[in-house]
């Protein structure tokens, strides 16, 4: 078999490799699908990243015509503010917004993780509480300004120059940095690639 990652991330691809670290021989290929990331009406933020992650798995599937026996893992990433989905902003306006309203409060990182061959898909989800600093309006200027945020969900990235951000966090940090490592591990081995 071999494995795809549904994603041209680079944190995801770090965190996939990590996540097959000593074992022999462990590598994987790469596919980007594109899929409609728009949310269903009424549907909780929970299922919805979930629903992605295996949109994405599925989407990677069919990719992969030249690839002997594959199977795809796909996953994503939302930031819950007040129940509300803080995707990826739209312009600089949009993520000095969604960093304000992050601003000296909690909010929750979900990510979903899927596996499937075709056959079966296993999809597994993980939440994380994130407490945020007080940010000055100088803080939120500079650090969009630097362009991290503009291809984050939230509009940070723990693992960059937004991790100063980050007073505390209750949960999984790999999953906040966007592929959550003990659940990755035991998909991979559900479908005995590791």
């Amino acid at each position: 078999m071999t494995l795809v990652l549904a994603s041209q991330s680079p944190r995801r691809r770090e965190l996939l490799a990590q996540a097959g670290l000593g074992v022999s021989g462990f590598s994987f290929e790469r596919v980007n699908p594109d899929i409609d990331e728009t949310p269903l009406a009424g549907e909780l933020p929970a299922n919805y990243v979930a629903r992605l992650a295996v949109e994405k798995a599925k989407a990677g599937l069919a990719m992969c015509g030249q690839i002997d026996t594959p199977v795809v893992l796909g996953s994503d990433t939302i930031v819950v503010l007040d129940g509300e989905l803080l995707g990826k902003p739209l312009d600089e306006a949009d993520a000095r917004a969604m960093l304000a309203s992050l601003s000296g409060r909690s909010h929750e990182v979900m990510t979903a993780v899927a596996l499937t061959d075709g056959q079966r898909t296993l999809c597994d989800t993980v939440t994380t509480k994130v407490e945020f600093a007080c940010l000055s309006e100088a803080d939120i200027m500079a650090y969009v300004a630097s362009g991290e945020p503009m291809d984050k969900a939230g509009a940070y990235g723990i693992q960059g120059l937004g991790g100063i951000f980050v007073e505390a966090i209750n949960g999984s940090y790999s999953a906040v940095v966007g592929l959550p490592l003990v659940e990755t591990r035991r998909l991979l081995a559900a479908f005995s690639l590791i």
